[in-house]
């Protein structure tokens, strides 16, 4: 495989898009760099499956420019396309073939050696499912069958839209493995999810989506402490007595004391999840 370049990116430069008088997305300012896990999360309806459509060359958009390795997505082609994976939804399986014949009939389409089909197919778990027809698979098992697709290529950009939906919990630290593996390759991951936790986790940087805009950008740590207002340690004695003491020097004494003493059950600071975050930045819930 080629060697993934220094210069592998995504730019988004005031991107913009309208169905009739309805505007879907509206000046969104995007760069995303090597080895960056990325996401972009938001409530449905709120742009994300416009603005991959856009980033794959499915749709053009209104205003503005996007580029993949330095290409604008208009003028996309072959020699984009087979540095790109793809993992959008389950269609595109054909459900009377096995696991293996679909990805044998997607090496032959790109041109890839069918060596690399068993070991896509051990990296997602599926290598005992390997001779099992598409329409036996469970949702899950169709979900990481297209993954499975969208990594025969070695892709430079992986663009992934609700991962680990449907998946178990075993599975989904699987596959949270892997994209850190990715990631470690120099490998780009954009990625949408509905799993705050998940993006809090996975990524370097996240967008928070709502009605088209951006309304807030960063590393998801950072984002929540931002936002920390309380600004307090919340300690559980193990008594049961609750305790909420500033976090500032004048509480290190009192909070010492009690950790001296053996007596504390948990400790946590006040900062919210991203979910919070969103209620806070929108009025309203992410769901």
């Amino acid at each position: 495989m080629e060697q993934k370049k220094e210069s592998l990116r995504i730019e988004i430069q005031g991107i913009s898009q309208s169905f009739g008088e309805k505007k879907v997305l509206d000046n969104i300012q995007l760069n995303i760099g090597d080895g960056e896990i990325f996401a972009l999360l938001g409530p449905s309806g709120a742009g994300k499956t416009t603005l991959l459509k856009i980033l794959t060359g499915q749709l053009v958009q209104t205003e503005g420019t996007a580029k993949i390795l330095g290409t604008d997505t208009k003028k996309l082609t072959d020699k984009e396309y087979s540095k790109i994976g793809m993992m959008l939804d389950t269609s595109g399986l054909y459900e009377r073939l096995s696991c293996y014949d679909n990805l044998l009939l997607f090496t032959q389409i790109y041109g890839i050696s069918k060596n690399y089909i068993e070991e896509a197919l051990l990296k997602v778990g599926l290598m005992e499912a390997k001779k099992r027809p598409v329409n036996k698979l469970s949702k899950g098992m169709k979900q990481r069958l297209v993954l499975a697709r969208a990594l025969m290529n070695d892709p430079w950009i992986l663009f992934l839209d609700e991962p680990t939906s449907g998946l178990d919990p075993a599975s989904t630290r699987e596959i949270h493995k892997l994209i850190f593996s990715l990631k470690e390759k120099g490998t780009t991951v954009f990625l949408t999810t509905h799993n705050m936790e998940e993006a809090e986790k996975l990524c370097d940087n996240i967008a928070l989506l709502h009605e088209g805009n951006i309304v807030e950008y960063g590393n998801p740590k950072e984002i929540c402490r931002r936002y920390n207002h309380q600004n307090k340690i919340e300690i559980l004695l193990k008594n049961g007595k609750q305790l909420s003491l500033c976090n500032s020097e004048s509480s290190a004494k009192e909070i010492y004391g009690y950790l001296q003493e053996g007596i504390v059950e948990t400790i946590h600071s006040t900062e919210p999840n991203l979910e919070n975050v969103f209620v806070e930045l929108t009025g309203r819930s992410f769901e």
